[in-house]
């Protein structure tokens, strides 16, 4: 909404302008009037609106051509005044001053119009039978006020009006021609209806309805004033009702009911709180709050961002098999102005046998999209409404900031749950299957993702110590000579050659050596391919004599060519090293480390699992 309104008043001469002006701001007719009023400002606290107005008055006689076009392209409602008792002034409307206001506005965004009838004490009748074919004629005219500056007749309506017009304009929601709502607030409205109706099944019941009324009045409507209102809906349209509840097809019913009766500030309340600016876009305010994220520090979803999600899986789950099929997903976004997760997604994410995005996948993009990019996230959870819906002030509320690495150093212990593990190796190396094996995708599962369909990054849980955490793969190209703070700024590395090439274990010594060997950064070796028989190394160094030299684990054999499911320990073991950084690789290589943890998470994953078929079943 705007901070402020400017209004314009201009007309013939002696038609009253200054003494509506004057009449308004002493409510009395004055005995003397001057040629021109001086700008007045109106404060908030006054006004219906809350809003601050600034009234011009234009006098011909005082002011130049330029200064009036000045004062129209500053304007944000102009009132044309006429006098009713004088026909010419009537008919310039029409000749002279539409015309001049609309060769000095923009075509896209015309001034709204209010046309001003002034002196009605001077006669009997209404001047309406002649302006009511001008207001058909021009689309920006949005209301005439009769009105008189000497008996005070409407004078507060017309600039309560014009405010009005500025503030809740018809032009953006419909169209009088058609009289129906125009195509960009039925996408709006369209949006808001989906985002309300909390368990997805088509209508608003009366929970929903008196949830969306405390959502934009801030009071919830009487069990009759609901049936009331249905019933309005019931008398106009044989689908606007259904199963007592209100349709989409109602709904909008009622917004065009509203505008039609001139309650344009029912419809643009609605709008606005849902985010939406005078164009009927979402604002940037709304979908891009501000938050700050300190060096060194990570975003994640806190613990009422996750329930926001699970309940928007839920309700689009509709078969309930804890996926989401291509077309539950398409509904899912249907309240986003484009597809925000392409097919790159179900080769980051864990997917069921049809290659759907699972429940655990589900909350892993989510997880991704908010450690990698935190506004994009942000927008996200805008346009599901989740400030609406949780009763936040913004989704900013949705995140959590985590704490300085430094601190968590020195403290030896974390508060994370998301911890990236950057993937380097040379180029046929493994490393594309290291990170769908992670997915549960064994190497003939994996030679069926298209080429452009394959992803960068691979995210899941693992378990370590009974927590469960998200360990995110991120394999970064190999292009030795380039690699960014990005590609070197993780948790955990792990450095993938092929134990079949001999030439593949020297670019993992190299990177080491140039990046990582000073670095405080957990270092893990993985031996790939170990089904395919082992060569021998083109480097002054094996493998193993390397990581001895550099007090590394040893090589960490690795295939994705086998038919059983794949086993999840290495990728435990790199969580664990990304959450205990601190620890010596002594107390790392310590198989009774490895086995508590090992333990913790295969138990944690059958209770996992338990109670997810627990829920499931509640759902």
């Amino acid at each position: 909404m705007r901070k402020d309104v400017r209004i314009l008043l201009v007309g013939e001469p002696k038609v009253g302008k200054t003494s509506l002006i004057m009449s308004l701001v002493s409510e009395e007719f004055p005995d003397e009037v001057p040629l021109r009023a001086e700008e007045i400002t109106i404060p908030a606290d006054v006004t219906p609106e809350r809003v601050p107005t600034h009234i011009v008055d234009y006098s011909e006689a005082e002011q130049s051509d330029e200064q009036l076009y000045q004062e129209i392209s500053k304007a944000n409602v102009i009132c044309i005044v006429y006098s009713v008792n004088n026909k010419t002034s009537i008919e310039k409307v029409t000749s002279h001053w539409i015309p001049l206001i609309n060769d000095r506005t923009d075509k896209d965004s015309r001034v709204p119009l209010i046309l001003v009838g002034n002196k009605s004490d001077l006669v009997e009748h209404s001047s309406m039978e002649t302006i009511l074919p001008i207001m058909n004629q021009f689309q920006d005219i949005e209301t005439c006020v009769e009105c008189s500056a000497k008996n005070l007749k409407n004078i507060s309506e017309l600039f309560y009006y014009a405010q009005k017009a500025v503030l809740h304009p018809t032009g953006p929601l419909y169209c009088p021609e058609e009289k129906e709502l125009k195509p960009s607030c039925i996408k709006a409205l369209t949006r808001i209806f989906k985002v309300s109706d909390l368990d997805n099944d088509g209508i608003l019941n009366d929970n929903e309805l008196n949830f969306f009324q405390r959502t934009c009045f801030n009071t919830p409507l009487a069990p009759q004033a609901l049936e009331d209102v249905k019933n309005v809906v019931r008398r106009n349209m044989t689908d606007g009702v259904k199963d007592n509840g209100l349709t989409l097809k109602g709904f909008l019913f009622l917004h065009t009911l509203f505008i039609q009766r001139g309650r344009h500030e029912t419809t643009w309340t609605v709008l606005r709180r849902f985010g939406y600016d005078d164009d009927l876009e979402l604002t940037q305010e709304y979908l891009f709050p501000m938050i700050k994220i300190p060096p060194d520090c990570t975003t994640e979803l806190n613990h009422n961002a996750y329930l926001f999600l699970q309940s928007v899986f839920d309700k689009h789950d509709k078969d309930r098999d804890c996926a989401l099929s291509p077309e539950e997903v398409r509904d899912l976004f249907k309240v986003f102005p484009y597809m925000p997760w392409g097919p790159d997604v179900n080769n980051t994410v864990c997917t069921n046998d049809q290659g759907w995005i699972t429940y655990q996948g589900y909350l892993s993009q989510w997880t991704l999209t908010t450690y990698l990019d935190v506004q994009r996230s942000l927008e996200y959870l805008g346009y599901l409404g989740y400030s609406i819906i949780y009763e936040q002030e913004s989704q900013a509320a949705a995140i959590t900031v985590t704490r300085n690495k430094r601190i968590d150093l020195q403290k030896k212990q974390t508060q994370r749950s998301v911890f990236r593990c950057n993937v380097l190796g040379a180029r046929g190396s493994g490393k594309s299957g290291f990170l769908q094996t992670f997915l549960g995708k064994n190497l003939q599962q994996q030679r069926r993702i298209r080429e452009d369909h394959k992803s960068l990054y691979a995210i899941s849980t693992t378990y370590v110590y009974g927590q469960e955490k998200y360990l995110l793969l991120h394999e970064v190209m190999p292009d030795f000579d380039f690699l960014s703070e990005a590609d070197l700024a993780c948790d955990v590395v792990c450095l993938v050659y092929d134990i079949n090439n001999p030439r593949s274990f020297e670019y993992c010594a190299k990177v080491y050596k140039q990046y990582f060997i000073d670095s405080k950064t957990p270092c893990v070796v993985i031996a790939a391919k170990s089904d395919l028989h082992e060569v021998r190394q083109h480097y002054s160094l094996s493998p193993h004599e390397f990581c001895r030299k550099h007090k590394l684990h040893p090589p960490q054999p690795f295939t994705c060519n086998m038919t059983d499911a794949p086993k999840k320990d290495i990728y435990t073991r790199l969580t664990t090293m990304a959450m205990y950084p601190h620890m010596a690789q002594a107390d790392l290589k310590n198989s009774t480390f490895w086995l508590r943890a090992s333990v913790g998470a295969t138990v944690f994953a059958v209770l996992g699992f338990a109670m997810y078929r627990a829920l499931l079943k509640q759902r």
